[in-house]
Order: C-alpha cells, then structure tokens, then sequence
C-alpha cells in the first residue's frame, strides 16, 4: 500500500501557520484533497516552544496582533473563529515602555487609543488632540487596508470612502507625521514598533507603519499555551477537515512541465502529483534551487528575487530566571531600551557585528500569562532584530563565540534598564541567531520577516499587481515572505492569500465549489 494517494488537488510545503491557514481556507470553501508536508517533526514552524530541564519556554511569539476582544473581533481573531480553532488568548498588559537611559527617556504606551494619547500627552505635554488624530487616522488606514484587501472598488468610491489611506499612499512614515506635526521627542517616543518591520522611518511607508501601530494600539496577545498551543490546535483542525499531513517529509523539488505545476517530490524519492503546490520556501530557493527542471524557471522570476531585499532577523537570548520579574528589576511586559531612538542610527548599527547592539526588545512573559514559569521564576527575552546580510561571513569556527559575545553585550544593555544584575540567577539561556532559524525551519538566510517593507516594494504595492509575480501555474506561495511580510499574523493572512488564489483559478475553471 502506497503511503501517498496518486495525486492530490493541493500539496503545501510547510506545515507552519501559513500553510495551515491555507489549508483551512480552502477546506472551508469545499477544497478537501490536501496534502501538507512538514520537515521538522511539529507543526507551526517558528510558532513553537522548547523545553528545558523542565521548563517550557516560548521560543518566538511576543505578540498576536489583530486578534481583538470579543465585542470587536479584528480578522486573525475573526479567522480562527470561522475556523473553529479555539485558542485561549491572554491579553497583554501594556503596548510598550520604551527607556533611553541616556536621554531621560522612560515611558510606559497602554492600549485604547485615548489612553495611548494621554500616556504621551504625560511625556510630552500638549501634545494629546494632536496625537489622537493621528492614532483615529492610522486606525482609518489600518482599515482601508483591510477592506481593500478583500474587495474591488471603484476609483471614485477609493477617493470617497478611503481618502486618508489614498493621500497617505506614496509618503514615507516620516513625511507624513511631520506633516502631521509629529516630531522631536514626540516622534521618537512613537516609533519604538518600527524595528518590527525592519526599515528605517525614511524608507518605511506611512501606510505600513500606519497599520503596525492601529494594530498595537488596538491591544495584543499571547496563547496561554504558548505559540504550540495556536499551531497544535490548526493542526488538529486541519485533520480533523480531512486534510492528510505527513511530519519529516522535506519536499526536495517542484515538478513543473510546459509553465505548470504537475507535483513535487520529497527527500525520500517519493513522486506525488497534484494540481497545485504551496510553498512555504522563499521564492529565493524555489527558484535557485528546487524547481525541476531548472529550464522552466521563467527569467523574471529571477528578475524579481535579485529585486528584493531581505528583512530583518531576530538575535535572540531566552532565559529562565531564578526570582519574581520584580526581584530582577524588571517591571513591564514589553519595553524597547538602548542609546538611541533614530531610526537611522538603529539600522546603520544592525549591518555589522562587530558593534554592540544600540536597540533592544526585552519581553517578559510572566507579565501575560504568570504560569508561563513555575512561581519564583521569570521567563525573559532579550532581542536585536538585525540584518541578515550581518551573518553571510560567519564561519562555523566563529559561531559559538560570537553567540557568547552577542549574549553578554545583550545582557548587559538589558541591565542598564533592570538596575539588578541577574546573571547569576540564570538557569536556562539558549541563543537565537539566523543560523538558528534557518537550520531549524530552513527559512532563507535565516529570515523569518520575508521581505522589506520600503518605498519601492511594500506589501500596498504588491497588492495592487494581483497575478504579477504568478510565474509557474499552479505554484502559490504562503509565509512570511509573502504579500503582506512579518509577524504570526502576517503569516495567517499570506496562508489565506495563497488559498484564495486557488479557489479562484479554480472558480475560472468551473471547478471549485
């Protein structure tokens, strides 16, 4: 008896959040026969957890984003509960504190968009009317966005009904809060999230920037089960759909004849024909290295991958702390600390790795969900999100010590701030770099936030050329490096982009439900 079917309708490489929303998607419009295969032995990618001497610890997820609560649902909380993918969300408890020691700089943002403007209303006096526009704009953007993700509208009705997101489009985030008079020490203390999205505020486009804050601003969350609870439970639900799923199974090529998908084949030797195929592999390899035989591979294809340029990518330190997060001075969920807060400077900082690292996130996951440790301890990240290019001339001689070195110089920026020296309370430390994550889920260089968002290719663009960069029929792409770019739920949204994308050609073939 042969372990796969002769042939599938959909097969998806990747069993991560991308590619089990895609699944998802389509099983809720009729799609059933659906093959997923997973190289590592879980589901979920990057959305995951370890567990050391005993502790369990999350290993990425600092926040879910566009979940909301339940009288205002936001659509990554709206999907998981179309789905029936029912997750036990712990709200956090403020957006951010940000500290430059230097500076004089210690500020604490909440959620609610009149709180957030009294909070820096607090810092910079005056400032609350003015801020509160700016929020109420961002949050019209934010959702212009969303609805012309899923809707054609006319020109008129675009300039009608979506004017701030139109005369906002083609300014950068920092053109468009000058005009907006928000500056100085007013910008600095704003653009914190900026980091998550890698770009500078010069290049960074007001409309993607716009989105990031009406999200954060709007309040976020963690899995009490942590990031393994969200994909353990997709996964469930994919199966119980119907869908087969297969663990350790590394699709190794793309088989394509005359233009068009006919399958894949995996490590093993194992041919599997289907109609369509879902990557979760950066376009980068697909094109360099997997699709079969090479000549298919279209030369704009190529054209386009040398056009992109790869986001930022996460320096992790994950500690468990013997001690209360109050006893190790730490006293917020989420705070952004470090020399500076120009933008410029952050960024010009994460191309070398030769320089300690000027810009910080620390997260405490007691503050969100107090059972994360048992009592008595704390659970504590340290990260630098920084350049992949950074990491391209690290030797394997080098690696280890140059993980030590990032570890201490991290550390030691993280207790400017905590003001107690809590390393000899360590009790379990583990490294993340983009040799990390690109050995574990075998992401491109190391990236897990897909392409940069910047003036010239952003996800706004992206979306108005539908079908531009479709250059093998059949082959549909889901993860971070998809339209939409960085983050978890990013990564849901690209699942159901990649699904949609199916469901339509197969409507235009008469074939879908």
């Amino acid at each position: 008896m042969s372990f796969y079917k002769d042939h599938y309708q959909v097969v998806i490489m990747g069993g991560g959040l991308a590619g089990m929303a895609c699944a998802l998607r389509l099983q809720k419009w009729g799609i059933k026969d659906i093959l997923i295969l997973e190289k590592h032995n879980l589901p979920g990618g990057l959305a995951t957890d370890f567990v050391r001497d005993g502790f369990e610890i999350e290993a990425t997820l600092h926040e879910m984003m566009s979940i909301g609560d339940d009288k205002d649902k936001l659509k990554v909380g709206a999907f998981f509960d179309e789905m029936g993918v029912d997750i036990d969300w712990l709200k956090v408890p403020e957006c951010y504190r940000v500290v430059v020691p230097g500076e004089d700089i210690d500020m604490t943002v909440h959620d609610g968009y009149e709180r957030a403007a009294r909070d820096f209303d607090a810092a910079v006096p005056g400032c609350y009317d003015k801020v509160l526009d700016f929020i109420k704009m961002m949050r019209r953007v934010y959702d212009s966005m969303n609805y012309l993700s899923t809707h054609e509208v006319s020109k008129v009705k675009m300039l009608m009904e979506h004017t701030d997101f139109v005369r906002t489009l083609g300014y950068s985030a920092s053109e468009v809060m000058a005009a907006c008079g928000i500056d100085g020490r007013l910008k600095e203390l704003m653009t914190p999230y900026w980091i998550y999205v890698g770009n500078p505020l010069d290049d960074l486009p007001f409309t993607i920037y716009a989105f990031l804050m009406a999200d954060y601003l709007t309040g976020s969350y963690v899995c009490r089960g942590y990031s393994h609870e969200m994909s353990m439970k997709m996964q469930q639900k994919v199966e119980e759909n119907g869908a087969q799923f297969e663990f350790r199974q590394e699709v190794e090529k793309i088989l394509v004849k005359d233009g068009k998908v006919t399958g894949v084949r995996t490590a093993r030797g194992d041919v599997i024909n289907a109609d369509y195929v879902v990557s979760a592999a950066y376009p980068n390899k697909v094109y360099t290295q997997m699709i079969e035989p090479a000549t298919e591979v279209p030369p704009e294809a190529i054209q386009m991958i040398n056009a992109r340029r790869l986001s930022v990518c996460p320096v992790s330190i994950i500690m468990v702390i013997e001690g209360t997060p109050e006893e190790n001075g730490i006293t917020n969920y989420s705070t952004f600390s470090g020399d500076t807060l120009d933008t410029n400077a952050i960024w010009q900082n994460g191309l070398n790795l030769t320089e300690p690292y000027n810009y910080i996130t620390t997260i405490c996951l007691n503050y969100a969900n107090p059972d994360c440790v048992p009592e008595g301890y704390t659970q504590l990240s340290i990260t630098s999100l920084q350049l992949v290019d950074a990491f391209e001339s690290v030797t394997e001689d080098e690696y280890f010590d140059l993980k030590r070195r990032l570890a201490n110089e991290m550390i030691e920026k993280c207790l400017e701030v905590t003001k107690v020296d809590f390393r000899d309370r360590i009790v379990e430390l583990e490294v993340e770099t983009p040799v990390t994550v690109s050995h574990y889920v075998g992401a491109w260089k190391g990236s897990i936030y897909g392409y940069s968002h910047s003036m010239d290719d952003h996800a706004v663009a992206r979306k108005q050329m539908p079908g531009a960069e479709d250059f093998i029929e059949g082959l549909a792409f889901a993860g971070a490096h998809a339209i939409s770019g960085d983050g978890m739920g990013p990564a849901i949204t690209n699942g159901q982009a990649a699904a949609k994308a199916i469901h339509d050609d197969l409507a235009r073939k008469g074939a879908a439900k």
